[in-house]
């Protein structure tokens, strides 16, 4: 079994939607992401660069759900897959589900929700992914 670093709840303002409304006002997007990693050495030698720094992982997540708008929460879930595949070498598998609380339906629902897992090998190089989209950059500090 696969050791996991689980962050859970993160919630974001961002301005994706099918509808133009939620295109232009924006909403909050609560994530989670489960990685799935090697901790042992983490465990034995107690030192950030044998796991994964949270902070960082934060950064680059919060980077995509404020930054360029998708219409689909599957889009939004899958470039957070891509973008911690690529730059987290110690992560071989992760979960994201992106919950939208606020939906455009015609009754009560606690929120629209995609959850997707993928492993290194399902995310190809595409282009865009070796450079960095500038707000990206920016939150990574």
């Amino acid at each position: 079994m696969m050791d996991r670093i689980a962050l859970e709840g993160m919630v974001f303002y961002g301005y994706h939607g099918v509808y133009p409304e939620e295109r232009r006002l924006g909403q909050r997007f609560v994530v989670d992401l489960v990685l799935g990693v090697d901790l042992r050495e983490a465990g034995r030698s107690d030192r950030l660069e044998a796991s994964v720094d949270y902070v960082q992982v934060y950064r680059d997540v919060r980077a995509v759900v404020e930054g360029e708008p998708y219409r689909l929460l599957e889009a939004v879930a899958e470039r957070i897959a891509q973008v911690v595949l690529a730059r987290y070498p110690r992560v071989v598998r992760v979960t994201v589900t992106v919950k939208k609380p606020a939906v455009p339906l015609p009754g009560p629902l606690a929120h629209a929700a995609v959850t997707l897992s993928r492993t290194r090998e399902d995310i190809l190089p595409r282009e865009g992914m070796a450079g960095e989209d500038e707000r990206e950059a920016e939150a990574r500090g």
